[in-house]
C-alpha cells in the first residue's frame, strides 16, 4: 500500500519530492514512498514546470518569436489528466491523499526532463555537442517525454499489482495517446515563432534579368596577351545568409588581391540582395558561364569557379522561395562548362558530400576542390557565420598565406580537420583531383594569380592525377601526408 510522508515542513516535502523524481526517472516504486503530496508542493512543482518547458521552448525557437499561451495551456493539460487519474485511484483504493500523487509526480519529472532538454538544446546551439547527436535528439526528447508519463503508470501498476492486461493495455493506451498528442502540438509551442510566407518584391521580380544582363555586359574579354583569371561565385541557398557573405568577401577578394576586377560576377540566392544582384539559378549560371567562355583565352586562361551551399549526394542546394528551383547535378554541370567552351577550369564546391561531383567534373584541363569527400557532410553553414568551415579555412586563411593554390589546400585541410576534431564532427575529409594537364599549366596560370611572390614548387603530395583512364579511384578520399604550420 502506497504510504503518504507529507509533513507541515514545506522544505523537508520539497526535498522528499526530489527524490521522489529521482526514483521515478529510473521507473522505481521507492518513488511512491517519498513523495509528499500537498497541494501547495503541487503548486509550486506546476509553476517549476511551466518556467522550464518555457526555458527549453525559448531556446528551440533560438530566442525569437513570442510567447504563446495557447502552447502553456497545452502544456498543463497533462497534469490536469494526471490529477483526473489521481481522483480514480483515490476511489478505486479508498485513499483520498493518493489524489495529487499523479500528477505531483508527473510535474516533478517534467521539470527535470525540461532542464535536461534544455541543458542538451544549449549545447546545440553553441555547437559543443558532437555530429551524429543533432540526428538523434528530436527522438531523444520524444522518449523523454513519453517516459515521464510511462514512468508514472509503470511504477502505479507494479505496486497496485494489476493484471499484465491491464497494465499493458493502460501503458499502450498512454504511448499512443502521448505520441499522437505530441505530433499534433508541435505547432503550438509555448514560445513561438510565426512562420512567414517567402516572398520575392515586385522590384526585384522585374529588376532580375537586367540585374544578370549588367553584370554580364560588365565582364570584360580578355587581352589575349596575359594570363587572366576569371572569378563566379554562386550562393545556392537563400535561407541562411552565410552563403551570400562567403561570396562576397570570397569576390571581393579575388578583385582586391587577385585583379579579377572586370572578370568577377556573384550569383546570389538571398532576400537581401534579391533587388541588387542576380539570383543563382539554372539559367542565370548557364548564362554566366557561356559569357566568360566568349570572351577568355581558351588557351591562356582560367575560370575559377566558387559554390557554396548545402548538398546531397550528386546535387547542390539552389533554392530561393517562393522561385521554384532544382538542385544542380554534375552532370548538368559538366555539360555546360563542355558547351561553354572554357578548357581551363578550377572547380571549387563547398557543401554536404560535394566530394561527389567529383567523377563527372574531372579532367585533364580541370583541378577541383571540394570541402568533403563523397559520402561526408560539411560544416560551418550558420546565420551567424562568415563562412563555413571550409570557406574560412582555404580563402581567408590559408589564400592568404600561400603562393599556390596547392599549398593553400594542403593547409586548409589541416586546418578543417582541427577544427572539426575540436568539435567532435566527423572528418569531411576535404579533396584534391587535379588533372594531368592541369598539373602541367597550373603553375603558370598562378603566376598571374600571384604575381607579388616567387612561385616555389612545394613538395607534390598524394594526391588523384586525371589521367582520364580511372574514373572510380576519383572518388576515393584524397591521401595527403605533409606537415604544414598554420
Amino acid at each position: 500500500m502506497i504510504e503518504i510522508k507529507a509533513t507541515p515542513s514545506f522544505w523537508r516535502n520539497l526535498k522528499n519530492n526530489q527524490i521522489a523524481g529521482m526514483w521515478l526517472f529510473v521507473g522505481s516504486r521507492r518513488s511512491l514512498k517519498w513523495v509528499a503530496p500537498t497541494a501547495l508542493q503541487l503548486i509550486v512543482w506546476v509553476i517549476a514546470g511551466c518556467l522550464a518547458n518555457t526555458l527549453f521552448s525559448w531556446l528551440v525557437s533560438g530566442a525569437q518569436g513570442h510567447f504563446n499561451a495557447q502552447g502553456l495551456v497545452s502544456y498543463l493539460l497533462w497534469p490536469f489528466l494526471a490529477l483526473i487519474a489521481g481522483v480514480f485511484l483515490s476511489q478505486r483504493m479508498d485513499l483520498q491523499r493518493v489524489t495529487l500523487v499523479p500528477a505531483l509526480l508527473w510535474v516533478i519529472l517534467d521539470v527535470h526532463v525540461a532542464l535536461l532538454q534544455s541543458f542538451l538544446q544549449y549545447l546545440g546551439t553553441i555547437d559543443l555537442l558532437p555530429d551524429f547527436a543533432y540526428n538523434i535528439l528530436p527522438n531523444l526528447f520524444m522518449v523523454l517525454f513519453v517516459w515521464q508519463s510511462g514512468a508514472v503508470v509503470w511504477v502505479f501498476s507494479r505496486e497496485l499489482n494489476w493484471p499484465w492486461w491491464e497494465r499493458v493495455l493502460i501503458l499502450l493506451t498512454t504511448l499512443i495517446t502521448l505520441v499522437v498528442w505530441q505530433g499534433v502540438v508541435k505547432s503550438q509551442p509555448i514560445w513561438k515563432i510565426e512562420e512567414v510566407q517567402p516572398t520575392i518584391t515586385e522590384k526585384a521580380l522585374y529588376a532580375q534579368s537586367d540585374l544578370l544582363n549588367r553584370d554580364l555586359q560588365a565582364l570584360q574579354p580578355s587581352n589575349f596577351i596575359d594570363t587572366q583569371w576569371y572569378f563566379l561565385g554562386i550562393a545556392g541557398a537563400s535561407y541562411q545568409d552565410v552563403f551570400r557573405s562567403e561570396v562576397e568577401r570570397i569576390k571581393d577578394q579575388f578583385d582586391m588581391r587577385f585583379g579579377t576586377i572586370g572578370h568577377s560576377m556573384a550569383l546570389i540566392n538571398n532576400d537581401a540582395t534579391s533587388e541588387t544582384l542576380p539570383m543563382a539559378t539554372h539559367i542565370s549560371i548557364e548564362r554566366s558561364l557561356k559569357r566568360i567562355g566568349s570572351l577568355i583565352n581558351r588557351e591562356n586562361d582560367v575560370a575559377f569557379i566558387y559554390m557554396t551551399s548545402h548538398g546531397l549526394p550528386n546535387q547542390f542546394e539552389l533554392s530561393d522561395d517562393p522561385v521554384a528551383m532544382d538542385p544542380i547535378d554534375p552532370k548538368w554541370l559538366r555539360q555546360t562548362l563542355d558547351a561553354a567552351g572554357i578548357r581551363w577550369r578550377v572547380i571549387v564546391i563547398s557543401s554536404c558530400y560535394s566530394g561527389s561531383f567529383i567523377p563527372v567534373l574531372k579532367s585533364p584541363d580541370t583541378l577541383i576542390i571540394t570541402a568533403s569527400a563523397a559520402d561526408r557532410s560539411s560544416f560551418g553553414c550558420s546565420n551567424e557565420a562568415d563562412y563555413t568551415y571550409f570557406g574560412r579555412a582555404f580563402f581567408d586563411e590559408a589564400m592568404r598565406e600561400n603562393n599556390t593554390l596547392e599549398t593553400a589546400f594542403l593547409q586548409a585541410q589541416k586546418t578543417v580537420a582541427k577544427w572539426e576534431k575540436a568539435q567532435g564532427f566527423e572528418p569531411s575529409e576535404p579533396q584534391w583531383v587535379i588533372g594531368e594537364n592541369m598539373k602541367l599549366m597550373l603553375p603558370q596560370l598562378e603566376r598571374q594569380l600571384f604575381p607579388q611572390k616567387t612561385l616555389a614548387v612545394p613538395e607534390s603530395p598524394s594526391v588523384f592525377l586525371d589521367t582520364g583512364k580511372n574514373t572510380a579511384a576519383a572518388s576515393q578520399p584524397v591521401s595527403i601526408k605533409v606537415a604544414l604550420g598554420n
